[in-house]
């Protein structure tokens, strides 16, 4: 795939394919004065670039993996070393991650353009796999333990910062024609991370709680640290690789000298400081998603906690499966479209799922009127109420109690709200799982190529920490408005959002282009 790719841009239509082979300049035909330029490009420096590139989708892959595949047993893990731990902590312990990539992104971004890019790889695959040792041995310590795994689980999100990195290499390494696909390809490799993930930790669930244990080194090896154990190894998999085949140099683009002509001109930092607000929104929108799906089909459905989780598993993995369908279809629909026009379009996908989630019709959802008999209702705070699904066993029910089902009376809108029928929230998922992909990839692309030939670590690490920073908010969001004010009110706020991103990108349409184009380099093909 990635050979296809690759030979696309490099031989024109009918010429036959010779070593070495002559492309264009990947930053446009002509340079400084109109002068054409063309660059030779050996067969083994191709293969080389491919290889390289390829390397970068696996640390990709292995950074999604490092959220999610643990992600399903930090609350029972967390409880057992730790019986002092609260569901606020848990929300302090998932939020962790985002936060430790938050401050990463940037760091690392600014390391690479100014060192080889092996460095801030190998120096942050390293820590990835040092935390996830950490988070292994947080039962040795006698007290604070919640503390060790709050400090494992931010190094693990430190070290993917080095997302930043990849993206920029990527961007530098592809030639405009090479970059939707190759973009297309990274994000592919984060969503089939992001699925994997609890598939290798349902795995890990045949060893059992007790496992195995080394005394002499203090090693249990159970459910619950086999999992991270196994993302140490491919770390360190990771590392060999990119010692052993890593080009930590970018293109033969700037190996030729042309880089630095290529440069002139500054870059538009209106578009950029746009592209950041609409990769806000877009992980902004989809963390609330994930975070509101197990609340939601609980109160709408009187889906027990082993039902929410059962069925929302399924339908997220669907909606993962579907996914990297569309990264693959975009790559070829971004040809003849252009890029602008397919963010502009999935957002109004976007737009449209969350607008058929909001009430309609006078049918309410079923009231937990037996905790009210049984003057048993919890005591829960807001964000006990709407954690995701790796944290529905916080309320603590007697024993002779059956769990309650429905929508719990201490949240007043459930008397007023209509329900949100199952065929609505089905048609909401197939959209958003639709859009969001969509967007995606074309901000991550729209953003590389209005960089350019600039060095795109810092620009980049900007760009991954507002994806942390949205992924951080998304739930606090969840937590305070679903709970007081209800689905209409959350959702409703979620369409404005939408829609005023989609006047920022009707605003600055004209300014997304790429740093070819806007300085005449190369004209550009699509409106």
């Amino acid at each position: 795939m990635a050979a296809a790719e690759g030979r696309e841009p490099l031989l024109r239509a009918g010429e036959e394919e010779r070593e070495p082979r002559q492309r264009q300049d990947r930053y446009g035909p002509l340079g400084p004065g109109g002068r054409r330029r063309d660059v030779v490009e050996t067969q083994e420096h191709y293969k080389s670039r491919w290889r390289s590139i390829w390397i970068m989708y696996l640390t990709m892959f292995l950074s999604s993996v490092g959220f999610s595949i643990v992600i399903m047993s930090v609350w029972p893990y967390l409880q057992k070393i730790d019986p002092t731990a609260d569901a606020s902590f848990l929300g302090w312990i998932i939020a962790s991650y985002s936060i430790g990539q938050m401050a990463a992104s940037p760091l690392f971004g600014l390391w690479s353009n100014y060192r080889p890019r092996r460095e801030p790889l190998v120096v942050s695959t390293a820590i990835s796999v040092a935390a996830n040792c950490l988070y292994a041995y947080v039962h040795v310590p006698h007290s604070h333990n919640k503390y060790y795994m709050l400090t494992a689980r931010a190094l693990v999100g430190f070290g993917a910062g080095n997302v930043a990195v990849v993206r920029s290499y990527i961007a530098g390494a592809t030639s405009l024609t090479e970059r939707t696909g190759a973009m297309a390809n990274t994000s592919a490799c984060q969503a089939v991370g992001f699925i994997l993930g609890p598939v290798f930790q349902t795995c890990f669930t045949l060893i059992g709680e007790e496992g195995i244990t080394w005394k002499s080194i203090h090693l249990q090896l159970n459910m619950y640290t086999a999992p991270v154990l196994f993302g140490a190894l491919l770390g360190i998999i990771n590392i060999i690789l990119i010692f052993a085949i890593f080009r930590f140099d970018c293109s033969f683009v700037s190996e030729s000298g042309v880089l630095d002509q290529d440069a002139e001109g500054n870059i538009d930092h209106v578009a950029v400081v746009a592209v950041n607000f609409l990769f806000f929104v877009i992980l902004f929108v989809f963390a609330v998603f994930e975070t509101i799906a197990t609340p939601l089909t609980m109160d709408m459905y009187s889906w027990t906690r082993e039902k929410a989780v059962f069925y929302n598993g399924i339908i997220l993995s669907a909606i993962g499966v579907e996914s990297v369908i569309v990264f693959m279809v975009v790559k070829t629909l971004s040809k003849k479209t252009g890029e602008r026009a397919i963010l502009h379009g999935g957002l109004l996908i976007v737009l449209i799922g969350f607008f058929i989630l909001l009430p309609w019709g006078k049918k309410l959802p079923n009231i937990q009127w037996q905790a009210i008999k049984n003057n048993s209702i919890p005591q829960t705070t807001p964000s006990e109420m709407v954690m995701p699904f790796w944290n529905l066993q916080v309320i603590q029910l007697p024993s002779n109690h059956s769990e309650p089902a429905g929508c719990p009376i201490t949240q007043s809108w459930c008397l007023s709200t209509p329900m949100i029928y199952l065929a609505q929230y089905i048609s909401s998922d197939i959209l958003i799982g639709l859009g969001y992909p969509v967007c995606n990839v074309m901000s991550y692309t729209l953003y590389s190529k209005i960089l350019g030939p600039k060095p795109q670590g810092v620009y980049m690490g900007w760009l991954t920490a507002s994806g942390s920073g949205a992924r951080i908010l998304g739930p606090v969001f969840v937590s305070q408005i679903y709970t007081h004010l209800g689905p209409r009110w959350a959702f409703s706020l979620i369409c404005g959002v939408v829609v005023v991103s989609l006047l920022v990108l009707e605003v600055v349409y004209k300014r997304l282009i790429a740093f070819s184009v806007r300085y005449g380099r190369m004209q550009e093909e699509r409106s």
